[in-house]
């Protein structure tokens, strides 16, 4: 079983900076892809980035050239830096892994809000 813990979520203002982390723990299994993704009020979860095992890293077009993904290997964690944070930023961020057993596992997510 693979446990994912997501921290750093929280309430700031337009145009402030956020950073989110996720640790995966549990039995042995291999990383292929970790990611986060998130869910506003309403609306069906969506991508917000994703990066391969090898580095590869794809960013959702709303987010790009503000959030930036990155992860450790060895500590098998992966971060989410989000600069100038717009409200429609706003909602519940999850950390996401795709194990090379094509096996899905998800964090509780921890909430983004940005507001005035």
């Amino acid at each position: 079983q693979v446990q994912l813990v997501e921290s750093g979520g929280g309430l700031v203002q337009p145009v402030e900076s956020l950073r989110l982390s996720c640790v995966a723990s549990g039995s042995r299994f291999n990383i292929a892809v970790m990611g986060w993704y998130r869910q506003a009020p309403g609306k069906e979860r969506e991508s917000v980035a994703t990066i391969t095992s090898g580095g590869s890293i794809k960013y959702t077009d709303f987010v790009k050239g503000r959030f930036t993904i990155s992860k450790d290997n060895t500590k098998k964690t992966v971060d989410l830096q989000m600069n100038s944070l717009k409200p429609e930023d706003t909602a519940v961020y999850y950390c996401n892994v795709l194990a090379r057993s094509l096996t899905n596992y998800w964090g509780r997510g921890t909430l983004v809000n940005v507001s005035s």
